[in-house]
């Protein structure tokens, strides 16, 4: 059976927060009897933007992840209510009966994700329910879907079979996969979010000026072990990314054809942006950075 799943890139988020504007203009003061009673005015997020800042000084990007319900097939929430309050519709699609589940708060605290909400003046656990009551109706898209100006959501309705391959093929990635929730929402692009990057400026002396250097080799290694290579850009900067925090230990070594090289031993717990690195100093430039002072060290 045919069955719905929404695709999230990150890297195309914005921060506009349309796709929270839209829900909540689809459920303030409306309710739906049998998809869910009406959302507050205030407090109530079922779709959230989170915001990730990486890095500093000369290198800092953010990236912004819309988190909602995860529609999960394995759903901590309908394991918790026990009664059928909370359940799974044949297309996916988990409700809370806005009937049944009155004065189940301790349904809220059952969602790894954060993406129930308690209403206390309805005495009432709530979430979105990815606009089952429109999808219904005929509607081929959810409203978040529509309003998103820059193309972050994708709701799709196949079998599971299509959708995981669908998720090998663009290396869709879930939220919390250790908890084994089996989740219909996909990221793409989630690395902006939850992974590390180890950057920095290669310059060098040139006719008295120190000038940023493009097109310098930068092999970045573990253990001793090359894992990624690339060229500096127009300004000298270089950037490996998708690294794991907290991974620890790694080596940048940098080459210049005619300009020299230079060696950065750096230990990862956040993203780093290294700075400036001199090639061609003398001794062939070997320094060791610390994280928690962000300077750069002569290795001993």
């Amino acid at each position: 059976m045919k069955k719905w799943n929404l695709i999230i890139d990150v890297a195309k988020c914005e921060n506009c927060n349309n796709c929270m504007l839209t829900t909540r203009d689809e459920h303030v003061g409306n309710d739906f009897p049998g998809y869910a009673a009406p959302q507050p005015v205030h407090g109530h997020y079922w779709i959230k933007v989170e915001r990730k800042v990486r890095g500093e000084g000369a290198m800092v990007d953010a990236a912004y992840r819309p988190t909602t319900c995860n529609q999960c097939d394995n759903a901590p929430c309908i394991a918790k209510a026990g009664d059928g309050s909370v359940y799974k519709r044949p297309d996916g699609v988990v409700i809370i009966d806005p009937v049944k589940a009155k004065g189940r708060r301790d349904i809220v605290g059952s969602c790894p994700y954060g993406a129930i909400w308690w209403n206390e003046e309805l005495q009432l656990p709530q979430k979105w329910i990815f606009d089952a009551h429109l999808l219904d109706q005929g509607w081929k898209q959810p409203r978040c879907v529509q309003s998103c100006p820059t193309g972050v959501f994708k709701a799709v309705c196949i079998e599971d079979e299509e959708m995981q391959e669908i998720v090998k093929k663009d290396k869709l990635e879930v939220l919390r996969p250790d908890l084994k929730t089996k989740p219909r929402v996909y990221y793409r692009n989630l690395y902006r979010y939850n992974k590390c990057f180890i950057g920095g400026t290669v310059v060098a002396e040139v006719k008295g000026l120190i000038e940023s250097i493009p097109g310098a080799e930068v092999t970045l290694k573990r253990n001793k072990v090359s894992i990624a290579s690339l060229q500096t850009d127009a300004f000298g900067d270089f950037k490996f990314d998708q690294l794991d925090p907290n991974s620890g230990d790694y080596q940048v070594e940098i080459s210049h054809p005619t300009l020299g090289t230079a060696v950065v031993n750096v230990s990862l717990a956040e993203s780093l942006y290294i700075g400036t690195i001199k090639v061609g100093q003398k001794g062939g430039g070997v320094f060791n950075i610390a994280t928690n002072r962000k300077e750069l060290t002569p290795a001993s």
